[in-house]
């Protein structure tokens, strides 16, 4: 396990699927540490898929794959780069094993790193191959709620920093496919009081946002989170377990799940990203405690 601390906070990462475990201020864990009750899952990073495909597979050059939700990423020992105090870099490279479902040469590189407000991770995708790497990749970080003693999960509120007028698709429960022509949520302005039945019919998906900043914030005391994601991922999943999780988790996304009125070849998905042999695209993400 890889440590870092800065003074103010630490944090936890395990390379199988370069996915920080834990983040703290002071002994406050702020981060959910996975409890399979409600999600076994903290923060794992999604690739080469976000969401589900239609029942598990899509075609890739003429032949059919099969790929786990949010795809192997988070199932796979990434490399250590290089570990500071403050900092650490992992690498996942494409391997036999990842080319069966996969068929691409690749390098996901991981870096976190803490900062005096809070802690930073960025995904390079780098296309080692000789074509084009077609691909989505996303972050997953849940958040404990209540984040302080003597408060409830419904004393929090999601605040976008901007007001949206957004109609999020309706998510078909079982198979994990996006309904853009049923509309799941209403958001217009920029708060959504939380609650636990928000997530009984599965994540809020946001598209386009005109915010680039998202909050989780107790209104009564201050205390929560804010996260800020670039312009290079325009969706936004927000999301926790159907059966009341006390966490909340805020994930940016280049591409989501297989459409309903989409078909199933790879990389005609929605969102989905193409690399061109020898470059590559990095993506990042902050989050800062408030309070």
């Amino acid at each position: 396990m890889i440590e870092l601390e800065n003074g103010r906070f630490s944090a936890r990462i395990d390379p199988l699927g370069a996915q920080i475990v834990s983040f703290r201020e002071g002994q406050r864990e702020l981060l959910w540490t996975g409890d399979p009750a409600y999600w076994g899952g903290c923060a794992p990073v999604l690739f080469p898929i976000v969401g589900a495909l239609r029942q598990g597979r899509a075609k890739i050059k003429g032949q059919w794959i099969e790929m786990a939700q949010h795809g192997f990423a988070r199932r796979r020992v990434f490399a250590l780069n290089f570990q500071t105090e403050r900092a650490a870099s992992l690498t996942l490279r494409a391997d036999e094993d990842t080319k069966k479902q996969y068929p691409f040469d690749f390098a996901l590189t991981v870096d976190y790193g803490l900062t005096e407000e809070g802690y930073f991770t960025q995904f390079a995708v780098e296309n080692t191959g000789d074509e084009p790497l077609p691909f989505a990749i996303g972050g997953h970080p849940g958040f404990n709620l209540p984040m302080e003693d003597g408060a409830e999960f419904e004393d929090y509120t999601i605040q976008f920093e901007k007001d949206e007028d957004q109609k999020c698709p309706a998510v078909v429960m079982g198979a994990g496919l996006l309904d853009y022509e049923t509309v799941g949520f209403t958001l217009k302005g920029r708060e959504i009081p939380l609650k636990h039945s928000l997530f009984y019919q599965d994540a809020l998906v946001f598209e386009n946002l005109n915010s680039r900043r998202v909050r989780i914030l107790n209104k009564k005391t201050g205390r929560g989170l804010e996260m800020y994601f670039g312009s290079e991922f325009p969706m936004l999943g927000i999301w926790s377990a159907a059966n009341d999780g006390p966490y909340v988790c805020l994930e940016p996304w280049t591409g989501c799940a297989t459409l309903t009125t989409e078909g199933d070849e790879f990389t005609q998905k929605h969102n989905m990203r193409a690399i061109a042999p020898g470059e590559k695209y990095s993506y990042s993400f902050s989050i800062k405690v408030l309070g």
